[in-house]
């Protein structure tokens, strides 16, 4: 009678383990790793695996130059960017880039969980550039996104920080030329390249859920929130003075629609509404931006940005990480300080300053983010798209952005004596002016280096000059003097010139000008040629410039804008290959004493109003 007993026990041990084994199974189970899960699911599964200090790390975004994948795997750092001025070396390819962008990634996959890195880049501020200040077709701008979006995906880049949809109220801001308009319903209506760098979002998807279709597209980031374009004077990082009213109809309209549309993430404003930091601003992110316009992607800080939250930057940085996190701040842009940030909110959490759920609560939506873009399932980059890169097809799209965005200004000094389309047989022509043949000025800052360059040797282009010469007749002579005194242009029997001038590059507050006039030699070059003869005078610059005390003299204006470098595309329009179509998105001013000036305002008296632009028809084969 004693054997059954045994058997009996030793049955029922065996069942205890076999139930213990398929417990600790299931457990041990990573759910979040199976794609086939929701994202809820695969979210709530993983965040109850991290620890704080895991949590911390997705948090943070560092410098690829103070980063390695021993620093990936070590602090599980949530995100890499590339800074301005964090440039490939020259001699660096495509390839080369991708493979260091890998082996970050692998840093992070080896750790314990396993959590990919999300990459950034900061140098495609100026993806703004070639097309800011014109009003463009809902076309051509999702198509210039997703050109982007497959080049910065050939650089192993995952991550932009664009648009910027701020609404520029004053060219006196260094950082007008990121802005498409002073109007919001064109900076509203130009979130249509959000769709070009995401995809494009169905119909049916959840309002305010990031939306990243695909191998092809990038996530993308809607800045900088809110009121960076309509600081006191124009000053950058200053203090925006607003009333409700105001702010929801002139600068919260480009966030509406860049919701709708899926946008990913959110980048907060160095500057200041009404007085507080939008960086330590809890009502504006999180009452408003997270809560009322039900935004679930993650909002990320400005490079340094809660560092300026105290003055001077940095001089109580417990605070400045309690106030941004508190405020609603997910991914924190520090770039470089990451154990100093890392120790200083562990602190908080663990002494309560900064409650675990408003940790989970940012994590979450970084996670959320890394999910919609496949990132667990596709962590590495893929070589496919390195041929993408500068391609022809693209430099076609960028030279078609360029001659739709040049706006005609003036042509003739009446409308019965036109002087554009110029002329392709001409016994002899000059071309003057700073920005003729310089591919750093036409590109402006925010190009290769975080201020720009100047000169033609760190980008492959083409010039204006360079253009022209392709573009007349193969006999007419084209003489280039950059800078000529009045005897030389008198004394060289021209049929006409062009004039080639503009400001020279710059980023963020180096921009800031309180007075807009083009630099000389700039003002000199247009009084010796346009004063002796027939001349088009070709704007370059980021913004309305002071011209109008050249204006009597110049026969024809054009204003370029910072055409990149698809210099062809300004060729392509002065001698009438294609008209010019382009229209104003900023009002011109007379003088600076007229600043800020907008429609609408008792004292608008511009040299050309918002919306202003000549046309001209194709010319016939010459």
């Amino acid at each position: 009678m004693e054997r059954p007993r045994i058997v009996g026990i030793l049955l029922m041990g065996i069942l205890v383990w076999c139930c213990m084994a398929t417990s600790a199974n299931a457990d041990t189970k990573m759910i979040y790793k199976d794609s086939n899960q929701p994202y809820n699911v695969r979210i709530k599964d993983l965040i109850g695996r991290m620890t704080l200090e895991e949590k911390i790390g997705q948090m943070i975004q560092i410098e690829r130059n103070v980063s390695s994948p021993e620093v990936m795997r070590k602090y599980f750092i949530g995100s890499l960017l590339s800074g301005g001025g964090s440039e490939p070396t020259p001699q660096a390819s495509p390839k080369d880039w991708i493979d260091m962008v890998n082996e970050f990634q692998k840093g992070s996959l080896s750790s314990r969980l396993g959590i990919p890195m999300i990459y950034g880049i900061d140098a495609v501020h100026g993806h703004n550039n070639v097309y800011k200040a014109t009003i463009f077709p809902h076309n051509i701008v999702n198509r210039i996104g997703v050109v982007t979006a497959l080049e910065v995906r050939a650089t192993g880049i995952h991550y932009v920080f664009a648009p910027c949809i701020a609404v520029c109220r004053d060219p006196r801001w260094g950082r007008c030329y990121e802005s498409y308009s002073e109007d919001p319903k064109i900076v509203q209506d130009m979130t249509e390249i959000i769709p070009g760098l995401q995809g494009q979002i169905p119909s049916s998807y959840p309002k305010g859920v990031p939306f990243v279709g695909g191998m092809e597209s990038v996530a993308a980031c809607a800045k900088h929130y809110i009121g960076d374009g309509g600081t006191t004077k124009g000053i950058n990082e200053n203090n925006t003075v607003i009333d409700n009213k105001g702010l929801l109809s002139i600068h919260m309209p480009g966030y509406v629609s860049s919701i709708r549309k899926g946008v990913a993430t959110v980048m907060i404003s160095y500057s200041s509404l009404n007085g507080v930091k939008m960086h330590a601003n809890y009502e504006m992110v999180t009452n408003f931006l997270k809560k009322n316009l039900r935004f679930k992607g993650f909002v990320i800080s400005d490079w340094e940005g809660i560092d300026r939250i105290t003055s001077p930057p940095h001089a109580n940085y417990t605070y400045s990480i309690e106030a941004s996190v508190n405020a609603g701040l997910d991914m924190i842009m520090l770039p470089y300080n990451y154990t100093e940030f890392i120790d200083g909110l562990t602190y908080l959490v663990k002494n309560n300053f900064v409650p675990m759920s408003r940790i989970d609560d940012a994590v979450k939506r970084i996670l959320l983010v890394k999910f919609t873009m496949g990132l667990f399932e596709n962590p590495l980059a893929d070589e496919k798209f390195v041929e993408q890169l500068g391609c022809e097809a693209h430099r076609e799209l960028a030279r078609e952005a360029v001659r739709k965005s040049l706006v005609l200004l003036k042509n003739g000094k009446s409308a019965d004596a036109p002087l554009l389309p110029l002329p392709k047989k001409a016994s002899n022509i000059l071309v003057a002016g700073s920005h003729a043949d310089n591919l750093g000025y036409q590109c402006g800052g925010w190009t290769i280096k975080w201020m720009g360059f100047s000169g033609n040797n760190l980008t492959t282009g083409t010039t204006i000059l360079t253009a022209i010469k392709n573009t007349v007749d193969p006999t007419t002579k084209v003489v280039y003097n950059e800078n000529p005194d009045a005897e030389f242009v008198k004394s060289g029997g021209f049929s006409y010139a062009i004039v080639v001038v503009g400001e020279h590059p710059y980023a963020e507050t180096k921009g800031d000008n309180l007075n807009l006039t083009i630099p000389e030699p700039g003002p000199s070059t247009i009084t010796n040629v346009c004063g002796t003869v027939k001349c088009v005078v070709v704007v370059v610059s980021g913004r309305p410039v002071v011209i109008q005390p050249y204006f009597a003299s110049i026969e024809a204006l054009v204003a370029a804008w910072l055409p990149g470098s698809e210099g062809q595309g300004v060729a392509d329009v002065l001698f009438g290959d294609f008209g010019f179509t382009g229209k104003l998105s900023f009002t011109w001013f007379k003088t600076v004493d007229q600043l800020p000036m907008h429609v609408g305002d008792p004292h608008y008296d511009p040299l050309f109003p918002l919306g202003f632009g000549l046309t001209t028809q194709p010319a016939k084969a010459q």
